[in-house]
C-alpha cells in the first residue's frame, strides 16, 4: 500500500463495511483521484465474512495498480453483548421479508452509526491536523435506509455533524460528504460502473467480493431473503443485471423470491408500512455531493 504524506492531496476517510454500498463509495472516491483511509468495524456481527470479503478487494485492487488506500480493522467486538440486535445476538433470529418491513427493525443495532461515525470523524480530524489540510469524511448511506434506520436520515447525520462541530477544535478541516444520501441501490450500481469502468477494473470480480447478505451460509453464500439481500436483488434486477455474487439457489429464484416479497409487502401498504414512520427531510447542513 502507498504512503500517504503532507503532500497529497484529496484524502478522504470511509467507513468500509464490505457491503456494496461501501465498496461502491470507494470506487467512487478512488476514481475521483482520492487517498483513501479506509477504517472497519468487527462488532461481531453475524455476517462477519463481509470483512473477508473487503480484504479480497482491496488485494485486487492493489494488484491492478491501485495503491492509494490505507486500510484499518478496528475491534468492537468487547461491545457485541451490550447492543441488542439481530446482527449480533445469537439469540434473536435475523428476520426475513423486505427491507422496508417493520420486522426489519430488529436488524437495527443502537447506536451503531453514531459510535462508527464518532471513530471516523476524530480519524479524519487527527489526519486534518496531521497533515494540515482539508480531510473529507465519506459515508455510503442511502435512501433505501431511512424506513428502518432512523441513524441514515438526513437530520441524524446534520444533528451529529453539529455536535462534532461544536465539540472539536479545528472542525472546519473536517468535510462530510454523503454521496448516496439520496440514491437508491440502482443508483449506486450505476455510479460503481463507472468508476470501474474509469479504474479499469472488472464489475463482477469487485462486486464478487462484496456481501450483503445478513445471513449467509458457512460458505460464505447469501440466503437472498433476508431484507439486505432482497434489496440488492431488486437493485440488480431493475437495471437487468445479473448479481456476479452465489445465492443459495439460482439467480433466476433468488429474483422471483425478492419479488414475491415486495409484492406482499406492497399489498400491505399503508397500514404496514414502516416508511409511514419515516420523518420528512430536514434542511441539509452538510455536502452531499462527491
Amino acid at each position: 500500500m502507498a504512503i500517504v504524506n503532507s503532500r497529497q492531496k484529496n484524502q478522504v476517510v470511509l467507513c468500509l463495511s464490505g457491503g456494496m454500498d461501501s465498496t461502491a463509495l470507494l470506487l467512487h472516491y478512488l476514481s475521483r483521484g482520492f487517498f483513501v483511509h479506509g477504517i472497519s468495524f468487527d462488532y461481531g456481527q453475524k455476517h462477519r465474512i463481509e470483512l473477508d470479503r473487503l480484504q479480497s478487494n482491496l488485494a485486487y485492487f492493489n494488484q491492478h495498480g491501485i495503491t492509494q488506500i490505507q486500510w484499518k480493522l478496528i475491534d468492537l467486538t468487547s461491545t457485541t453483548e451490550l447492543l441488542a440486535s439481530a446482527l449480533t445476538n445469537q439469540e434473536i433470529d435475523v428476520p426475513l421479508g423486505h427491507y422496508e418491513d417493520s420486522s426489519m427493525k430488529s436488524t437495527f443495532v443502537p447506536n451503531r452509526n453514531a459510535i462508527f461515525c464518532s471513530i471516523a470523524y476524530g480519524f479524519s480530524l487527527s489526519l486534518a491536523e496531521k497533515f494540515n489540510q482539508l480531510v473529507k469524511l465519506g459515508l455510503g448511506v442511502h435512501s433505501g435506509d431511512h424506513a428502518i434506520y432512523p441513524d441514515c436520515r438526513p437530520e441524524f447525520y446534520a444533528a451529529l455533524l453539529h455536535a462534532f462541530q461544536i465539540g472539536n477544535w479545528n472542525s472546519e478541516r473536517v468535510e462530510l460528504e454523503l454521496p448516496y444520501l439520496h440514491l437508491n441501490k440502482s443508483d449506486i450500481l450505476v455510479d460503481a460502473r463507472e468508476s470501474i469502468d474509469a479504474l479499469q477494473l472488472d464489475f463482477a470480480t469487485v462486486f464478487r467480493n462484496t456481501c450483503s447478505s445478513y445471513l449467509p451460509d458457512a460458505q460464505g453464500r447469501s440466503l437472498g431473503q433476508t431484507g439486505s439481500d432482497v434489496e440488492r436483488i431488486l437493485a440488480f434486477h431493475r437495471l437487468g443485471w445479473i448479481d456476479p455474487i452465489e445465492y443459495q439457489v439460482p439467480w433466476p429464484e433468488a429474483v422471483q423470491r425478492a419479488l414475491d416479497l415486495e409484492r406482499n409487502f406492497q399489498a400491505r401498504l399503508p397500514g404496514e408500512s414502516a416508511a409511514a414512520d419515516q420523518p420528512p427531510d430536514s434542511e441539509r447542513k452538510f455536502n452531499v455531493g462527491g
